[in-house]
């Protein structure tokens, strides 16, 4: 129990680790909550025209993602804890980038690690929501749009490849917390305001 409770609180903290802001004061730009859509997450910090900065906050929102359910995997069998750990552990981690301890609560909207926890859980489960969200995205150029579609459709991909109740309640619950955090993007596509991506222009690297 206590293992369990332990590989769950590190998931959080691992999650609460906001790379948009810690790279961007790393590479001295603008605080990312700053301007754009003041997210803190990959697609905002692009904006700024730094494409390697947005690489590596993408790669790193996506890392913690699988480093965190890759930690429960190894707890689960190394203490015996139960099988449905890692998906708690993602769910965890998701809610720490959302909501992160290290920067008062105020984290991103979770596609990213949400990416990179489902590619750990199942690799076929992470490809093909990935491969949703990419299909939609080439024909909206809307990311809040993308990532619903693809958070949408997770738990029917996780019954379909793994069969398992456990497994879809939880994504199920990633379904939530995604559509959750893009409330303000889902009231801006009903009324027809959301705007489709733009990179700033003018700037490199």
């Amino acid at each position: 129990m206590i293992e369990s409770i332990l590989t769950v609180l590190i998931a959080y903290l691992i999650g609460s680790l906001s790379f948009a802001v810690i790279l961007s004061k790393v590479f001295g730009m603008p605080d990312p909550r700053g301007y754009g859509s003041g997210n803190p997450g990959a697609t905002n910090v692009l904006r700024s025209g730094r494409k390697a900065v947005a690489g590596l906050t993408l790669l790193g929102d996506a890392l913690k993602g699988v480093a965190a359910v890759l930690l429960a995997k190894w707890a689960t069998a190394a203490y015996g804890l139960p099988d449905y750990l890692p998906a708690l552990a993602g769910l965890a981690v998701l809610l720490g980038h959302i909501w992160p301890v290290f920067f008062g609560f105020q984290g991103g909207k979770g596609v990213a690690t949400a990416l990179g926890l489902l590619l750990a859980l199942n690799l076929w489960l992470g490809l093909a929501c990935a491969a949703t969200w990419l299909l939609a995205f080439a024909l909206t150029r809307v990311s809040s749009l993308s990532a619903l579609l693809a958070a949408g459709v997770a738990p029917v991909y996780a019954w379909l490849i793994e069969g398992n109740p456990v497994g879809t309640f939880a994504m199920a619950g990633l379904a939530v917390l995604i559509f959750w955090r893009h409330k303000t993007n889902i009231a801006r596509l009903l009324s027809g305001e959301e705007a489709a991506f733009k990179p700033r222009k003018g700037t490199s690297g």
